[in-house]
């Protein structure tokens, strides 16, 4: 089994981010910010159309830059090229590899890789994802949604934690092209067997869950998603062993 991580700071979701002054999330000056301050770093991977692991959390491009059309629909070099909306610095999207040159191993990092569209993609996505860590000196952890994701991404080689994310599977504008029998099986971890997470990361309303609860008095840590104040970081607290904020300051509320 992979090593168990200490997430011993909160945890920036998508870096330390402020639209309203200018800093975009999984932006390069969000990621600067979060290391400043000394917090662990969540980032989000997705595919380019020539494959090329890219840090944006969308499927759609409008959001961020403003530009219709999906992630997995551009190349790597049309990606990069497009400025972030509201960005101050004129951040655009990273390759996955610069954003761990420009990290390097200063401060923990938790990297979602978001599920693709069909079974290549996301054979493709962990294997590059594993390509880009294997050289990479610092601590990090590896996560997903999708358990076939995190069984890929140790199968391609990479050793370091790798972590389920999971929530209550009750949310319709989230989990509607599930079945019912795949939200039973991924909101009681039933994947355990052969996707052998070391850590869980759960939505903090759902931290409650019996499966949640099991693995955890195990000793594998969960951390809390996506915590935007303290009266909601007080929630988490019995039931996670760190929280991944974004909105408010933790260390200070």
């Amino acid at each position: 089994m992979a090593p168990r991580p200490k997430f011993d700071r909160p945890i920036a979701h998508r870096g330390l981010h402020d639209r309203a002054a200018g800093v975009i999330e999984n932006s390069r000056t969000a990621f600067e910010r979060a290391v400043e301050r000394g917090l662990t770093i969540e980032c989000d991977v997705q595919l380019s159309s020539d494959e090329v692991p890219i840090v944006i959390h969308d499927d759609a491009l409008e959001r961020l830059t403003g530009v219709a059309g999906l992630v997995r629909e551009k190349s790597a070099a049309e990606l990069t090229a497009l400025p972030l909306l509201d960005s101050a610095t004129g951040d655009r999207p990273q390759l996955f590899t610069e954003f761990l040159e420009q990290v390097g191993g200063r401060t923990l990092l938790q990297i979602e890789l978001k599920t693709q569209q069909g079974t290549s993609a996301t054979r493709t996505l962990a294997r590059k994802a594993a390509e880009a860590l294997a050289n990479y000196q610092g601590p990090v952890t590896v996560e997903s949604f999708d358990p076939a994701l995190i069984a890929l991404i140790r199968q391609s080689g990479f050793k370091g934690p790798i972590g389920i994310i999971t929530y209550g599977y009750d949310n319709p504008e989230w989990d509607k092209d599930l079945t019912s029998a795949r939200k039973v099986m991924l909101r009681h971890l039933l994947h355990w067997p052969w996707s052998r997470f070391s850590f869980i990361s759960c939505h903090f309303e759902a931290l409650s869950l019996p499966a949640v609860r099991f693995f955890r008095s195990l000793g594998l840590p969960v951390t809390a998603w996506t915590v935007r104040s303290s009266a909601e970081a007080q929630r988490a607290a019995a039931g996670a062993d760190q929280i991944v904020f974004e909105g408010f300051d933790p260390e200070s509320a």
